[in-house]
């Protein structure tokens, strides 16, 4: 499906770290840098697409389509516009739009989520953001391993609970307690940082 090690050796990455990945592959179309941005964005794209409608049979297709994308055009990305992360959803959006096109609907609803552009983000709400997620990240990082992989699978690769059981071979009623027994943790550990 994609390219990486395992399920459970997610890799966090600042958006600055992202940016610098992009570039090698802008200028020196550097592989191993495009499979982690890969590894990296993948699954974040396919969830997306698949809380915003898209049929389960095209999801790969449509990640794929969007990944070769930011393989082709990388050198069009410029930080100095935006974030790497809304170039690529951007990408995404418009792949889906294009979708859309291609299978006859009707043009899509003016209204639809994907197609309201989202507001610019105020500099103390960044750094809020970007502080609560270093906060989620370490309160993730605290939780026994099974717990935060099954979290991982959950709500990053956004896996459902019956594909969580069989890709890690534990009963379904286990993965269900594992994730409710880590959200008790997380949600200690967070009112413990006043999150």
């Amino acid at each position: 499906m994609y390219p990486h090690n395992s399920a459970f050796d997610k890799i966090s990455y600042e958006e600055a770290d992202l940016a610098d990945l992009l570039q090698l592959v802008a200028e020196n179309r550097d592989k191993c840098a495009f499979a982690r941005l890969f590894d990296h964005f993948a699954p974040r794209v396919k969830g997306f697409l698949r809380r915003n409608g898209t049929a389960e049979a095209q999801l790969d297709d449509v990640v794929q389509e969007v990944m070769i994308k930011v393989w082709r055009y990388a050198e069009r990305f410029d930080p100095k516009k935006g974030k790497l992360t809304t170039w690529i959803f951007t990408i995404t959006r418009n792949v889906r739009i294009d979708l859309l096109r291609k299978e006859n609907r009707p043009e899509p609803d003016a209204n639809d989520p994907m197609l309201v552009p989202t507001p610019p983000v105020k500099s103390d709400d960044a750094v809020y953001a970007n502080q609560a997620a270093m906060r989620v990240a370490d309160a993730l990082d605290d939780l026994p391993k099974e717990q935060a992989d099954i979290l991982r699978l959950s709500f990053f690769e956004g896996k459902s609970h019956g594909e969580i059981a069989e890709h890690i071979g534990l009963p379904l009623g286990t993965v269900k307690s594992r994730i409710r027994l880590a959200f008790d943790r997380l949600r200690n550990s967070l009112t413990e940082l006043e999150l």
